[in-house]
């Protein structure tokens, strides 16, 4: 019995990271699945009187996008309590917080999201908060600063000056993220946010045990509520690494939709804080990392984690920090010379030659974050890396020659440091703009657009375990299917990041799709 399509969809444009060119042809879906991918007219023996057929002429068509890299738990923060970027005055703060206090006393902790800075600022130098004897947050937008109280402080041990990275404020995830009535609506809200941007899967990042997120992630998978596939990774921050975990995770979460992907921990820090660790001292200076980092404890948990089958990723800024990483995973178990589990480092700031050609060498992925031009001028991109490396390390984000060597790249955006947008990624990691698209930063470093994709798909899928069903269009392979509104190969890079997504389909489902009149 011959099977017919449930949704056919046609295009001039499409690129199923399996070849090198886009083609014209379609792709068919039937359940979860993809049915049948072709070149050329779609065949009549598909199509039944109740097939969904789309011809979308010239727009591109794509397997659906994986980010590596993403922190919900951060993103989160930022809608955490009141929102307060209307509030302007100091008494209206007052009255808000008091009105909570009155009507809400089961509440032990008030936050607020959005302050002004100046006003944050303000209440913090006046004090005024110490008239509240329940804990106080107020985050800025970003949470990079808040107002709060001592008794803030003192309960969950950071400060105004310190709240701006995750691993300062952890402990308050265990109170947000065992909200439900505020987490559940967060969480479908940031999985329609990612699909609207053609995010079908994320490697999520959480602390320690997740602090019991994940038995609302499986409430919400058996509910068939999850509209993104999640691999999810535990970094150790409150207390050491908990192989114990690992593997009750493992045995618990194995599908499709939820599974235990392995451990995830920082090294070294930023290179323009001089906290990143160099091969040699920085530019006029005699040292090659300001930050102490215990690359011997390092070593002990991911050889650990190796033996008992589970897979890590490292961060790396700095060179040394690189070189030191592959040489803990060169110790590694490895069959036929490539790593047995495969494991990852994310971000590569500023990688060396020799070893990028050992990381490729021995199977290790790359997290890139090629949205990270736009977090500054091209002027400055230059400015702060001449100055702090000198023009003979300027060569940085070496997507070109990592690619070259042979290094599966994978799609990242350390969410919320940036949101995935897959033209801007192109925008900037092809054509190596920053934001004030003046000049290229680094014009020999791109990929071409076929990598970018072949980097958020295929690669990203390799990254989460997952390309025996996911990562390219093929016949058998999950449905995660994304769909522009133009073709992507003959836009002109400046304008690409005009582009964006007609549609997402997760699993044969509309996950997103644009309003015809929008």
């Amino acid at each position: 019995m011959i099977e017919k399509a449930d949704k056919i969809f046609k295009s001039a444009c499409i690129f199923d990271s399996v070849s090198e060119k886009v083609y014209p042809g379609y792709i068919a879906i039937k359940g979860t699945r993809i049915l049948e991918v072709g070149r050329g007219n779609i065949p009549s023996r598909l199509v039944s009187a109740s097939t969904e057929v789309v011809d979308y002429g010239e727009r591109t068509i794509c397997p659906g996008f994986g980010d590596t890299h993403t922190f919900f738990t951060g993103y989160v923060v930022d809608y955490l309590g009141e929102d307060l970027s209307e509030v302007l005055n100091l008494q209206k703060v007052m009255e808000l917080l008091s009105e909570k206090v009155k009507n809400t006393p089961e509440v032990m902790v008030l936050f607020g999201n959005h302050i002004q800075m100046e006003l944050a600022e303000k209440i913090n130098k006046e004090g005024v908060l110490e008239q509240i004897q329940r804990p106080v947050i107020l985050f800025t937008a970003g949470h990079g600063y808040c107002a709060m109280n001592k008794v803030a402080e003192e309960v969950f041990g950071f400060t105004p000056d310190t709240c701006g990275s995750s691993e300062a404020i952890y402990k308050i995830m265990k109170i947000y993220l065992n909200d439900r009535e505020f987490i559940i609506p967060q969480f479908k809200a940031y999985m329609s946010m990612l699909n609207r941007h053609g995010i079908t899967s994320v490697k999520e990042i959480g602390f320690d045990n997740f602090y019991g997120f994940t038995d609302i992630l499986a409430e919400l998978e058996q509910k068939a509520e999850l509209s993104l596939r999640i691999s999810f990774m535990s970094q150790p921050v409150g207390k050491k690494m908990d192989l114990e975990y690992g593997k009750e995770m493992k045995r618990k979460y194995h599908s499709d939709f939820l599974r235990f992907s392995g451990y995830n921990q920082m090294t070294d820090g930023l290179i323009l804080s001089e906290e990143a660790d160099l091969m040699e001292p920085y530019e006029g200076k005699e040292y090659c990392c300001k930050k102490y980092i215990d690359y011997t404890l390092l070593e002990e948990d991911v050889l650990a984690a190796d033996r008992e089958g589970f897979r890590f990723t490292l961060h790396s800024e700095g060179d040394g920090s690189f070189h030191k990483i592959l040489q803990i995973y060169d110790k590694c178990e490895k069959e036929n010379g490539k790593l047995k589990n495969r494991h990852g480092i994310t971000d590569l700031e500023l990688t060396g030659a020799e070893d990028e050609k050992k990381m490729a060498q021995l199977g290790v992925f790359g997290e890139i974050y090629a949205q990270v031009y736009k977090l500054d001028s091209c002027e400055n991109w230059k400015r702060d890396y001449d100055e702090k490396l000198g023009s003979r390390r300027s060569r940085y984000m070496n997507y070109r020659s990592l690619a070259d060597y042979g290094v599966i790249l994978s799609g990242a955006t350390d969410l919320p440091m940036l949101i995935p947008d897959i033209p801007e990624a192109i925008y900037y990691g092809c054509g190596t703009y920053a934001a004030d698209a003046a000049e290229q930063v680094q014009p020999k470093n791109g990929l071409t657009i076929q990598e970018m994709l072949k980097t958020w798909t295929v690669g990203s899928q390799y990254a989460m375990g997952q390309e025996h069903i996911l990562g390219t269009l093929e016949s058998g392979k999950q449905a995660d299917i994304v769909i522009f509104d133009r073709n992507l190969f003959k836009a002109d890079i400046k304008e690409i990041r005009k582009a964006h997504v007609l549609r997402t389909i997760c699993a044969g489902r509309d996950v997103y799709k644009e309003m015809e009149n929008s």
